[in-house]
This record gives C-alpha cells, sequence and structure tokens, in this order.
C-alpha cells in the first residue's frame, strides 16, 4: 500500500508567495464554488490545503542526483537486467492538479555499478511528487537512472489513472494510461525491448 513521505521540514522551499497569501488564494476559490469561508467546517480548510500541497509537491525539494549517489560497484561479474516493479506512487497531473495514482516499474543493465533498492523507489517519489505529465514522469525517472548508473540501458514503465478523465470530463473511472521509455541496449535491440517489458508485466 503506498504511503505518502512526509515533506522534509528542514528543506523549505524559497517561495515567492507566503503561506498567508497561499492560504487566501484557498479562501478565493471557496468563495468562487460558492462557501462561505466563516463556517466552522472550513475554518482550518485553507491551511490544512497548502500544508497537504507542501507534501504532494515535496519533490522540488529533493535532488535527483544525490538521491541516487550512493551507488556499490562490487557486482561480482553479475550480468543481467535488474527489475524493481509494483513501484505505488501519487502524483498530480499539471493541466488539471488532479491525483495521478499509478505504479511505476523499472529495470536496468548495469555496467559496473548498481544501487540500493530503496533508491529505485525514492527516484520515482522524487519526480512524482511534482506537478507531472506522465510522459515527462517515465522520461525523467529513466533519465536520472541513466545519468547516475550510466548502465548498458534502462527501461522504465508507468501505468495511472488520470483523475482528470476518472472523475470529471469523460468520466471513466476504470481507465489507465500507459507510458514506457527506453536508454541504451533496450532502445536499439526491439528483441531485448520486449523481454523486458514482458518481464516487468509478469
Amino acid at each position: 500500500m503506498f504511503k505518502m513521505r512526509p515533506a522534509k521540514e528542514q528543506a523549505n522551499i524559497k517561495s515567492p508567495v507566503s503561506r498567508e497569501a497561499a492560504e487566501e488564494a484557498v479562501r478565493t476559490i471557496l468563495r468562487y464554488i460558492g462557501e462561505d469561508v466563516n463556517r466552522p467546517g472550513l475554518a482550518d480548510t485553507p491551511g490544512r490545503v497548502v500544508r497537504a500541497w507542501e507534501e504532494w509537491c515535496a519533490g522540488y525539494k529533493e535532488d535527483p542526483e544525490a538521491t541516487l549517489n550512493t551507488t556499490f560497484e562490487d557486482i561480482q561479474n553479475y550480468d543481467q537486467p535488474i527489475i524493481m516493479r509494483d513501484i505505488d506512487f501519487i502524483s498530480h497531473c499539471e493541466h488539471h492538479m488532479a491525483p495521478m495514482p499509478g505504479k511505476t516499474h523499472i529495470a536496468y543493465w548495469p555496467s559496473d555499478k548498481i544501487v540500493g533498492i530503496s533508491k529505485l523507489a525514492r527516484i520515482v517519489d522524487v519526480f512524482a511528487l511534482r506537478l507531472q505529465s506522465q510522459e515527462n514522469l517515465t522520461r525523467e525517472i529513466a533519465e536520472a537512472i541513466d545519468r547516475a548508473l550510466k548502465p548498458k540501458g534502462v527501461a522504465v514503465a508507468v501505468e495511472a489513472a488520470h483523475g482528470c478523465m476518472t472523475t470529471r470530463g469523460a468520466y471513466k473511472p476504470g481507465a489507465m494510461l500507459l507510458t514506457r521509455t527506453f536508454t541504451g541496449c533496450f532502445e536499439s535491440d526491439r528483441a531485448l525491448q520486449e523481454q523486458i517489458l514482458s518481464a516487468l508485466k509478469s
């Protein structure tokens, strides 16, 4: 089950907008939809909303390179892909700021170093906890791993539901968007690409 990692209190975003201004913006939206911002049930809502968005966008505070900077070179001639499936995440789409829950599947074929498995999960959060498009999320995860490890190749597949379509608009609650990207050997070898996609899905 996905558990949101709390934002790091010490890594404050330097914003040109004050917390008070952000909370007032929430009150403006509440007024726009016809709510009474002074009723008891909404008294603390602006502050809660701002704090929630600080958590949902905590990835802006994280450095992708720092997340993957601890590597291990003693891989004892291991020469096969490393695969981690079903990494849960909750992002928010940059178009409607609607929830975008999903799963990420990662594979990389190491050259001479590997990274701890928890780092693969964390690099997903670094990019998911931002306003995102699924296409960019997929690409950014792959590129970060490729830069940090310089492996023979990286494959990333993402499947997600988009609140902007499942709860409004077209209103298709069961719809899932699938994206994938490849680097190195997985990009250049179609047969290998199909093999790794099968492994990611099995």
